[in-house]
């Protein structure tokens, strides 16, 4: 039935997507590599906020999980079990499963657990990272509910030639992270380039201070050890034609007490990655495969019979983009329709069949129409195909409009309405006893509003820029482990999400100097509205736990020439560990600070990075209510070659 469905949806829509021809006076953009070099659906999501990281303080966190990273550039949510260990994310209020994270436009989402570990993502990996907030599952697909993280490598066929970096950064207690990378352009002839970028990184997060206990919270002694390769291809000619291959091997390996050969836990992911991008014009095609490996055992345990989960997942993806010019003022609208079909195996030591398969398919329909230079509308759709499933058609509608264009400052206004909907996970599902295959689909609907400020300036003086995001979302049957019924799956009957955010920037910049700061702030209210058991009644209207209602952080730096000094200050409000929020964990805000400078060796150019967190040594509880190492600090030398 469910290949039935989709043979008919492909059979429909092949002959479009492979004889219509755009119209002709579109003219070039349909030669540039830009438009359909990735499948990054940014472009389609009028209305929605998106968020480009810094690349400055990207490059200063390079050796760092994107965790690290991200937490002091967005108002998100992270749930740590220490350093090392599983970091989950949470955007608007939603849990782990709600966000989707894509890497070149492929969701890397682990489907037997339905979410990502970022503390094994490094953000030196990438050259770009993107947080786009709120519902997007028409552009995204499943579990992009809460918001998506978007992870893309480009390459620069305009700059020829060979560069090389390597890297080092040493931490207390033994830890370090190593790094390599080479990049390289060249002409291959006939119109046609060549770029490669090899990212290699390793290393161990050693957590074993002299003192075991911080005001009376235990300190857990853990160790981890990662290791990865990320490789990228592209070729590509002058008429518009690439082709990419994208390659990301990782291991990562966690023990829990590891001087206890008895009581110590080890657990081991592995995840191989690999796609293949072929664009021709306004075509894309791609093909994509993943495997996601968990060993879990405890003792002696974890080498004689650990406990194992393996998943393939074979994805295969068609789309085709249209762009159509007319009217007076150039009016365009922009068309992309697209197919993608996976199929899922799954080896699970829980499931009640020993090999699980899967199949699911997309179809969506995005449309962008740009009016003018200050007005664009988005409209999308998607439906969803899942054996023994059946997820809800989500469209959406969003609006970007420049209500002010003044000489010197923009005010640039938006608004977005979408459904969601998240896919249940493998785990969900299939568990043996406490997994429920007849789980009802989480659905939502979503609305936000914002406004962005701009200052303009000439390249010396003041540059700002504000903006505001207040959002509302709605998800029916949210999935969740039930503690008090033996952590059986379960549906909350309705979770409602709202808040606001507000962020600013601020830069000035004259001869040498360069000062600049970034704020945030963000309130987030997650609460069940209707529950399915009327002996929950008493956490009707309670915070979701784990989940601060307010959270800020700030960052402040002055750069001279080069050598620059940043503080770093964070603050997260109390969050409860129990669902009728009569117990929390204690608030807590750390100051950081970074000096960073430029040193030269030869024909080598490097960046030294001193780093020391949490400098007034703040009480931090983690989700097990473990206390995390106080006063940290960090050495990092990054030297490169061109």
């Amino acid at each position: 039935m469910f290949f039935g469905k989709a043979t008919l949806v492909g059979c429909f829509l092949w002959p479009l997507l492979m004889q219509a021809q755009p119209d002709s006076s579109a003219g070039p953009i349909h030669l540039a590599p830009v438009l359909v070099r990735g499948v990054a659906p940014e472009r389609f999501m009028a209305g929605l906020y998106v968020q480009r990281t810094d690349s400055a303080l990207l490059s200063t966190y390079r050796f760092q999980s994107l965790a690290d990273l991200l937490t002091l550039q967005a108002p998100v949510q992270f749930k740590s079990y220490g350093p090392g260990q599983l970091t989950t994310i949470g955007l608007r209020g939603t849990s782990a499963n709600h966000t989707a994270v894509l890497w070149n436009g492929l969701n890397i989402n682990q489907p037997t657990l339905g979410q990502t570990d970022f503390s094994t993502i490094p953000a030196g990996g990438f050259d770009q990272v993107l947080l786009q907030y709120g519902s997007a599952a028409s552009c995204v697909g499943t579990d992009a509910v809460g918001g998506s993280i978007l992870l893309g490598n480009n390459p620069n066929f305009q700059k020829n030639g060979l560069s090389a970096t390597l890297g080092q950064r040493l931490a207390p207690f033994g830890s370090y992270q190593t790094q390599a990378g080479l990049r390289y352009t060249t002409r291959l002839g006939h119109g046609w380039q060549l770029a490669t970028r090899t990212h290699l990184y390793g290393g161990q997060y050693q957590q074993r201070p002299t003192y075991r206990e911080i005001q009376g919270y235990p300190v857990e002694v853990s160790e981890t050890t990662q290791k990865g390769l990320m490789q990228d291809i592209y070729v590509c000619d002058t008429l518009g034609r690439q082709l990419s291959v994208n390659t990301w091997l990782s291991d990562n390996t966690l023990t829990l007490s590891p001087d206890d050969a008895v009581s110590r836990e080890i657990t081991r992911t592995q995840a191989y990655r690999f796609l293949a991008t072929y664009t021709a014009g306004a075509l894309l095609l791609r093909a994509g495969f993943v495997r996601d490996g968990l060993d879990y055992g405890k003792g002696f345990d974890f080498e004689n019979n650990p406990s194992r989960s393996l998943t393939d997942r074979f994805s295969g993806r068609v789309e085709h983009e249209f762009d159509y010019q007319f009217g007076p003022n150039n009016r365009r609208l922009f068309l992309r329709l697209g197919v993608e079909l996976v199929h899922y195996r799954a080896a699970v030591d829980g499931y009640r069949d020993e090999l699980l398969h899967e199949n699911r398919a997309d179809v969506f329909a995005l449309f962008r129409y740009q009016h003018n230079d200050r007005l664009t509308v988005g409209l999308n759709i998607r439906q969803a195909f899942v054996t023994r499933f059946d997820p809800p058609i989500t469209p959406s509608l969003g609006v970007d409009y420049r209500l002010v264009n003044k000489p010197g400052w923009q005010l640039d206004g938006r608004a977005n309405v979408s459904r969601s909907y998240r896919v249940p996970t493998l785990n969900e599902r299939y568990w043996l006893r406490l997994g429920n295959p007849d789980i009802q689909p989480e659905n939502g609907f979503a609305q936000e509003m914002g406004l962005t400020w701009r200052r303009i300036t000439t390249p010396t003086g003041l540059a700002a820029t504000v903006t505001a995001n207040a959002f509302s979302n709605r998800v029916r049957n949210w999935t969740y482990w039930n503690p008090d019924q033996g952590y059986r799956v379960e549906n909350l009957q309705q979770v409602l999400a709202q808040g606001l955010e507000v962020q600013g920037r601020l830069g000035w910049q004259t001869g040498g100097w360069r000062l600049g700061a970034f704020g945030q702030y963000a309130y987030t209210h997650s609460v069940q509205e209707r529950v399915y058991d009327p002996s929950a009644l008493d956490v009707v209207g309670k915070q979701l736990i784990y989940l601060p209602l307010h959270t800020a952080s700030g960052t402040v730096f002055v750069d001279y020439r080069g050598n620059r000094l940043s503080l770093l200050w964070q603050v997260t409000d109390r969050r409860p560990y129990t669902f009728d929020d009569s117990k929390y964990l204690p608030a807590y805000q750390t100051v950081g600070l970074l000096a960073e400078t430029t040193v030269r060796l030869g024909p080598w150019r490097g960046r030294l990075v001193g780093q020391f967190d949490n400098a007034f040594n703040a009480l931090i509880l983690t989700v097990k209510r473990n206390a995390v190492p106080g006063q940290t600090g960090a050495i990092t030398l990054l030297v490169t070659l061109n």
